[in-house]
């Protein structure tokens, strides 16, 4: 499986139209490649950076996507912004609120994982209030392939 988005290569920078110093949408994300017996898709963007990379002391998460139809093939841009897929639901990014919370590092240049799951069960709702600890325990033993996506942000000084 792979994911792929058209704002960035992996490894190189995520423009900052999909950061707190721009619109802070999501970016458009496609991937290929899912196995067959893929009953729902799963993404987690997160930093493991946070707060500063050169001394990371926990990882930040960005958004929780789940339930996603495996018929799909991408979320366009702004996608947590945009009515969800049919069937997909959101859990709480780590500023506590649902959707996506796009990179802001307080300091220094960081790395955002973007984490696509092809999952061999549709999962149970992990309600209003879920966190990646409550995804992770769900998605357990049902992981059929995974893909990820890399991308870098540092902001621009004085902001």
């Amino acid at each position: 499986m792979e994911l792929h988005s058209p704002s960035f290569e992996h490894s190189g920078p995520i423009p900052a139209r999909h950061t707190c110093d721009g619109a802070n949408t999501s970016p458009p994300l496609s991937w290929s490649g899912v196995p067959a017996g893929t009953s729902s898709l799963a993404l987690i963007v997160d930093d493991p950076d946070a707060p500063d990379p050169a001394a990371p002391k926990r990882v930040w998460v960005h958004w929780l996507l789940y339930n996603v139809p495996p018929g799909l093939h991408g979320l366009g841009e702004g996608g947590a912004h945009s009515p969800l897929p049919e069937g997909a639901s959101e859990g709480l990014n780590d500023s506590n609120a649902p959707g996506y919370e796009g990179p802001c590092p307080p300091i220094g240049r960081h790395r955002y994982f973007h984490t696509l799951y092809a999952l061999d069960a549709e999962l149970p709702s992990l309600g209003a209030g879920a966190r990646r600890r409550d995804l992770e325990s769900a998605m357990e033993g049902h992981v059929l392939a995974k893909a990820g996506l890399m991308g870098t942000y540092a902001r621009s000084r004085g902001k």
